[in-house]
């Protein structure tokens, strides 16, 4: 519970400091957090399309699943929010299976990785981040775990790679289709230009824009905007998502955070930046969120919902299976072979036509 009263005591210094908070500032701070999400939004629709180019992809209906996983994700520790990306998009892009799309989410993640380790390595390089006997003093349930108790720490984690490797070792060569399906997912990997285009230039574009959202949440807050400022709140918010014991690192980021910015402002003002960025995201993030499944699912009633049978349709007009199925309500019986052996059709009775459609071996 020690994150817990991290965050608690943060909230406390940040209402303390709420009259100091540059509101213009804190808008624009907000304003390109809205923007990132907006860019990584794109990213991902590019390798979906990869995934499936002759199925129409729809940006709304990207951006719309992505924003309702980060706004669940706010809220629910483990990354809950990508079931709902992958359950919300699987019923709006046509034919679409969840190994496909799952892998879509592994290979979105590729350039944060790399990005983010370099950033990591620069951290460890300066002494920015607390070495590990000050780690396992913070205040931060998340790491304070793993440091005090290596070796469960170690051993959860193996099970749970292991696990995950038997399960796909097991799929792959079980279900035929389950590979192709994964293959589908990363079929953008495959071109190496269209990758760096489509994919890794808006997702750069996107930590852009959290950078320089982050700088104004700092200028909000009255903390100097410095280059190494914002590269250490870069560095505690991807080590803070590493492992999500608490919703969008709530408290892992305020205890570290008081370590990394311990040379730029008071303890309190960093406590109050702190907080104050999470609760600026956390409600951008809900708001997002919830507000686009709501648009999506047209409510927010789960029981409703789940009695209503599903998603709507996503807009992409029927299926050739739904359209055979409202012609046959409508009483067209379809194309069936007469007793004289030639392919003939029976006209629906509402239609009015006079005669029925001649097969295609029928003489002119």
């Amino acid at each position: 519970m020690d994150d817990v009263r991290a965050f608690i005591d943060a909230a406390q210094a940040f209402f303390e400091a709420f009259a100091r908070v540059g509101w213009g500032a804190l808008a624009l701070a907000v304003l390109l957090h809205v923007v990132k999400l907006a860019l990584r939004v794109r990213a991902w629709q590019n390798i979906v399309r990869a995934a499936y180019p002759s199925t129409s992809v729809r940006y709304r209906d990207v951006f719309g699943s992505y924003v309702a996983g980060v706004g669940i994700n706010s809220i629910v520790p483990a990354r809950g929010g990508d079931v709902a990306k992958l359950y919300l998009l699987k019923h709006r892009v046509r034919d679409s299976s969840y190994p496909t799309l799952t892998s879509t989410l592994v290979v979105e993640t590729l350039f944060d990785f790399v990005l983010a380790a370099g950033l990591f390595a620069w951290a460890l390089y300066v002494g920015l981040l607390p070495g590990v006997d000050t780690l396992a003093r913070l205040p931060a349930f998340d790491w304070s775990f793993v440091v005090e108790h290596p070796r469960i720490a170690a051993f959860i984690g193996c099970v749970l790679l292991g696990g995950g490797v038997i399960l796909v070792a097991w799929a792959s060569r079980h279900v035929a289709a389950f590979k192709e399906k994964l293959r589908l997912g990363v079929a953008i990997l495959r071109h190496r230009r269209d990758f760096l285009i489509q994919v890794v230039s808006w997702q750069f574009a996107s930590w852009v824009a959290r950078a320089l959202s982050i700088y104004f949440f700092l200028e909000a807050f009255r903390i100097e905007g410095a280059l190494g400022a914002v590269l250490a709140v870069l560095v505690v918010q991807s080590l803070s998502t590493l492992l999500p014991f608490t919703p969008g690192g709530a408290g892992t980021q305020q205890a570290i955070l008081v370590f990394a910015l311990a040379g730029e402002a008071a303890r309190s003002t960093v406590l109050a930046f702190s907080v104050g960025m999470q609760i600026a995201t956390v409600a951008a993030n809900v708001v997002l969120g919830f507000g686009a499944m709501a648009l999506m699912l047209r409510t927010l009633n789960w029981r409703r919902f789940m009695d209503r049978g599903g998603p709507p349709d996503g807009g992409e007009g029927p299926s050739d299976k739904d359209e055979r199925t409202r012609m046959m309500a409508a009483g067209w019986r379809g194309p069936f072979v007469g007793a004289g052996g030639r392919r003939t059709a029976t006209p629906s009775p509402t239609s009015g036509e006079g005669s029925a459609p001649r097969s295609s071996d029928s003489s002119e």
